[in-house]
């Protein structure tokens, strides 16, 4: 059996993958510009690449070592 990995994750995924609550990840990303919304009606997602994931993982770890230096 061939597993695909999806190409972009939901917020929520992308908070428990990085280990940071969703609203620090609402933060970062609107800041930063990362992510991209999706809206359908009234219903409204952020997705997010595993390359934005990264980038938004550096920004999170130099923000607390900013805080701790």
């Amino acid at each position: 059996m061939i597993h695909q990995v999806p190409k972009y994750v939901t917020r929520a995924r992308a908070s428990l993958i990085l280990g940071i609550p969703e609203t620090e990840l609402n933060r970062i990303s609107k800041e930063s510009g990362l992510g991209h919304v999706e809206r359908a009606g009234s219903q409204e997602e952020t997705y997010f690449t595993y390359e934005e994931l990264q980038r938004i993982c550096i920004l999170a770890a130099n923000q607390v070592q900013g805080i701790l230096g």
